[in-house]
């Protein structure tokens, strides 16, 4: 695993619901296995990984019917509740629409998650994890970031024909955003359409600082902390 051989690379553990078709009963623990592997593997006991995901909904591609989708987010949502990782959310829409059944189901299973962790005293509770190149509307960013979760933003932000997602994103608070780059798709303006790597991640910062009337220095700082805290590198 490329985490355990460098120091600044971590890792997250989950079936994407576009892979969700060959689930079983014992993927679940397939994944807990993975995880406890990682623990004894570590020369210092830290394990390097730090979520569950990526996971989510996807009811654009539909390679899964959509309960089946619903039943296996819910089951790894259970497990990263368990072991205490934050959930890395995948969230697309039909015709890639804003808003539609697939926000408005994924809103209802993770309202019912983060429910279920405050009553248990879970301490994902304060830091539930982030919903992944977020593509969403208004209503759906305020829902998701009221009950704690952050909003990732990648290149298309840059994109010029993409006012509707710079005028959300000028609007959140630097506090609940995470820079994201969703390689090897989405590379930021001026390399749309090369393939992305994290060295592009400042071009997204430097656009959010745009937006937002800061300076590069400060989107780095605080988003950069703001990782830090979800995960707790």
């Amino acid at each position: 695993m490329l985490a355990e051989r460098h120091q600044m690379v971590f890792s997250a553990i989950g079936v994407q619901p576009n892979n969700a078709l060959p689930w079983d009963d014992r993927s679940i623990d397939v994944l807990k296995e993975l995880y406890v592997s990682a623990s004894k593997s570590s020369p210092d006991g830290r394990n390097k990984i730090v979520a569950v995901g990526e996971i989510g909904l996807d009811y654009y591609w539909e390679a899964a019917p959509r309960e089946q989708q619903r039943s296996i987010l819910r089951d790894q949502m259970m497990l990263a509740a368990d072991l205490g990782l934050q959930v890395i959310l995948h969230m697309r829409e039909k015709k890639d629409a804003e808003f539609g059944d697939c926000a408005s189901d994924l809103l209802e299973i993770i309202t019912d998650w983060t429910r279920d962790l405050k009553a248990t005293a879970n301490r994902l509770a304060r830091h539930p994890g982030v919903i992944h190149s977020f593509s969403g509307n208004h209503v759906t960013a305020e829902k998701a970031i009221e009950i704690g979760f952050l909003i990732g933003v990648t290149g298309p932000v840059t994109y010029s024909n993409n006012r509707k997602r710079q005028e959300l994103i000028a609007g959140i608070p630097l506090e609940r955003i995470l820079l994201e780059t969703d390689a090897p798709f989405l590379s930021p303006h001026p390399k749309r359409g090369q393939r992305n790597e994290p060295a592009n991640i400042p071009l997204v910062a430097a656009k959010i600082a745009e937006l937002q009337g800061k300076t590069l220095a400060e989107v780095a700082d605080l988003t950069s902390a703001n990782a830090k805290n979800l995960f707790s590198w």
